[in-house]
């Protein structure tokens, strides 16, 4: 386990605000960010990015931020994923503003098969979901968006695999009804 120590060492020595430690973090973790971004991009039909932008501007916000509380690499390479996500819905956005039509998106098909989703329509219902049990919506970003198993998410949030199942479940009850039901905005 000499390479989860470095990462541990390397998250430490981050959240104490070394950047070369930083640095180090994000080479380390670049390959595993990168087949995240490729995921993701599969899923966006019109993007104009690259796996390798994509990760790159994940890259700058994050390090735009400072200090980051890390507690371990799945906790990173979650915050990464929604970050890609968030540069993802706001280059959607920016496409809808001139007057092109909402992207669909597949979301993790090793989850939830090949049905493709409407990405402002899922960001929205993550942005309900969220103001309603903010854990829940965490759970749907990890799992979909950073591509996360049950055990992994288990580890990063402390809750037996058995509990993430069944919160798993009714997140993804949820999801498919906003999703189905969008609130409309007048």
């Amino acid at each position: 386990m000499e390479g989860r120590a470095n990462i541990d060492t390397l998250i430490r020595g981050w959240r104490n605000g070394d950047a070369a430690s930083r640095d180090s973090l994000i080479a380390a973790l670049y390959p595993e960010l990168r087949v995240i971004a490729s995921a993701q991009l599969r899923r966006e039909r019109d993007a104009s990015f690259s796996s390798g932008d994509l990760v790159n501007d994940a890259v700058l916000k994050l390090v735009r931020l400072g200090r980051i509380d890390l507690n371990d690499r799945a906790h990173m390479v979650a915050l990464a994923a929604r970050v890609m996500r968030n540069i993802l819905v706001d280059h959607a956005r920016g496409k809808a503003t001139d007057k092109r039509a909402h992207a669909k998106v597949e979301l993790n098909p090793e989850i939830d098969g090949e049905a493709r989703v409407d990405l402002m329509a899922l960001d929205s219902a993550l942005l309900r979901l969220g103001a309603i049990d903010p854990d829940l919506a965490e759970l749907v970003e990890m799992r979909y968006f950073g591509g996360m198993g049950l055990g992994d998410i288990a580890e990063v949030t402390g809750c037996s695999e058995a509990t993430v199942k069944r919160r798993w479940r009714a997140a993804r009850a949820w999801l498919a009804d906003a999703l189905e039901n969008p609130v409309e905005r007048s």
